[in-house]
């Protein structure tokens, strides 16, 4: 398998628990489902995702801009079926802000991986998401998708992004974009796909490039 297992809520390795228990622990953060994450985005790493991620959604902007490529991903599940939640990070350049990241997460609640890729403490987006109307909309197949601007001002990271939260399906949608003014690329209206039974074209995708630190 070419996906490692680490903590969804810190960059700190895990360690398999013994004496006939199953699971995985942090040292920060005890007992934990972990995140299965490759060391460098493949097609071939991608697919073992999709495997591991089953029915779970695996979302990617459709479709992908020219130059753009998906640098990273991750699934948080036990062995590591049972999935939780997913990322996927596509980066590539606007003529606006240079080089941009942006990086989707579906999360069960509770799970932790959002806030870890948002730089924030806590396992979710806080009393921010359904305050007055939404920033903005994605659509998801048939269905538009509020998203809100979580505030990034209790965090003890400092590094230039926006986060946008919502929810889907019943789930936590994250999106969060570096540098933080490349969230005037959501003035347009954004289509995100599940690529989990997308098949074929996936061959065709673009995978690679230095992953976003998170």
């Amino acid at each position: 398998m070419s996906l490692a297992a680490g903590c969804p809520r810190c960059p700190i390795p895990v360690v398999r628990l013994e004496g006939g228990s199953e699971g995985w622990s942090c040292p920060r953060h005890g007992r934990v489902r972990p995140l299965w994450r490759p060391a460098e985005a493949s097609y071939d790493a991608f697919t073992e995702h999709l495997q591991a991620s089953a029915e779970f959604p695996t979302y990617l902007p459709w479709p992908m801009s020219p130059g753009w490529s998906v640098t990273d991903f991750g699934v948080v599940g036990d062995a590591p079926d049972h999935p939780v939640a997913t990322m996927t990070c596509c980066s590539g350049t606007s003529e606006l802000d240079g080089p941009v990241d942006l990086l989707m997460i579906a999360e069960e609640a509770g799970t932790g991986l959002g806030s870890r890729c948002a730089g924030l403490p806590g396992d979710g987006p806080g009393d921010d998401v359904g305050d007055g109307p939404p920033a903005v909309r994605v659509h998801i197949g048939s269905k538009s998708v509020g998203l809100w601007v979580v505030s990034t001002s209790s965090s003890n990271q400092e590094f230039d992004r926006s986060v946008l939260a919502g929810e889907a399906e019943g789930r936590w949608l994250w999106i969060v974009l570096r540098p933080a003014a490349a969230v005037l690329l959501f003035r347009d209206d954004w289509l995100l796909r599940d690529v989990s039974h997308l098949g074929p074209p996936l061959v065709e995708m673009p995978f690679g490039g230095p992953k976003p630190e998170w």
